[in-house]
């Protein structure tokens, strides 16, 4: 069954590319999940549209990721969030929040490595894979507020 995936699948592709999976995987994993649609002839023009896009959002090369990591680190990202007297936050701060709260370039949540969701106040430091040789350690500076 040929497929056109729309998000990036580990072990199988990025999104724009078209791959060819067993029928019971396609019918009910990844089209169910919106992780891939049907490929037809006129669904190269979707293909184009998915690797545009992608090409907008990826690293050029390694001097970008370098460019992008020095920018990361140069300062602390700051999230509020509401915690109790104790510094314990009400919920947690996951990777969508964090992605969200990057102002200085777009990073892509799936980018951002954490090993489980924030849930206290202070200082955390993450980690951001831009390239398959870059890291970038950034501060992350969680402020509990009462209200």
């Amino acid at each position: 069954m040929k497929l056109i995936l729309t998000q990036e699948v580990t072990g199988l592709g990025s999104a724009g590319d078209v791959v060819d999976v067993k029928p019971g995987f396609g019918r009910n994993f990844l089209v169910p999940q919106g992780l891939a649609t049907a490929w037809t002839r006129g669904g190269e023009k979707q293909v184009t549209q998915i690797k545009r896009a992608r090409n907008k959002r990826s690293v050029r090369d390694l001097d970008h990721a370098m460019e992008i990591k020095a920018a990361l680190e140069a300062a602390p990202i700051v999230i509020s969030a509401r915690a109790g007297s104790e510094g314990r936050l009400f919920g947690s701060i996951t990777v969508g929040d964090i992605a969200s709260a990057i102002r200085v370039v777009d990073v892509d949540k799936r980018k951002i490595v954490l090993a489980s969701p924030i849930k206290t106040a202070g200082r955390h430091e993450i980690t951001v894979r831009l390239h398959a040789d870059v890291l970038a350690t950034v501060v992350l500076d969680v402020r509990g507020s009462k209200k």
